[in-house]
């Protein structure tokens, strides 16, 4: 799926501000893992990074309660919109991951967060932080792994998006040093987007790219609290 095909959806009407992530490919896929996922009336959806506020609507649809967070105060003014413009109802606070929602509990934890490597070893700023993430792409990535098993429930359900360049292997085998069961419930190859094109001289350097390579795996990493 699709940027524009997501955002054309008839079924999300969508507002977005400059330096507000546009849902994109990744987003499509965790969607797509989210709507597999068995979601009911009254289940307890935590969106960590929401961005636009594409996937906590497509929770909403669904029945679920969900609470969506984010640190940018621009993806938290959208998000409420684009709840309102679709008649949804989510809450959004303002936040730095769980640090927003305190001891509570969720059935169903989702995250998109920023995972491209970047050269730049400073903290990301304005729009970048919704996809720069330090050298190995895992600054977040790491962060939702760690917070997952205090914000679930007993078998409570973690579905992360995020490029095989962060390391696949790595989020399973931190996630399950976690306590969790962890896999792989989806992959699509998609082309570089324009970040990643300005930067494959870097990516090769450090061996992350083949020369030849004009695609990135994307994957949804499931993560089940036992």
């Amino acid at each position: 799926m699709t940027a524009d095909t997501l955002v054309a959806e008839p079924r999300f009407r969508c507002w977005l501000p400059r330096g507000v992530y546009r849902p994109q490919a990744d987003t499509g896929l965790l969607r797509r893992a989210l709507l597999r996922d068995g979601i009911m009336s009254g289940t307890e959806v935590l969106d960590l990074g929401t961005g636009s506020g594409a996937l906590a609507v497509a929770a909403a649809r669904l029945g679920a309660r969900v609470t969506a967070v984010d640190i940018s105060w621009r993806a938290v003014a959208a998000a409420r919109c684009n709840a309102l413009l679709n008649r949804q109802t989510v809450r959004v606070l303002h936040g730095d991951l769980a640090s927003a929602v305190p001891g509570r509990r969720y059935d169903l934890v989702i995250s998109n967060p920023p995972y491209v490597p970047a050269p730049d070893r400073a903290a990301p700023r304005g729009a970048a932080r919704a996809w720069d993430a330090g050298a190995d792409g895992r600054m977040v990535v790491d962060r939702v792994c760690d917070t997952a098993p205090a914000v679930l429930h007993p078998a409570g359900t973690l579905l992360m998006v995020h490029s095989h360049l962060c390391g696949t292997d790595d989020t399973l085998a931190r996630l399950t040093g976690a306590g969790l069961r962890a896999e792989v419930v989806e992959r699509a190859r998609v082309p570089f987007g324009p970040v990643l094109r300005s930067r494959l001289g870097w990516l090769r350097e450090r061996g992350r790219l083949a020369v030849d390579a004009t695609t990135e795996e994307l994957v949804v990493i499931r993560a089940e609290h036992p």
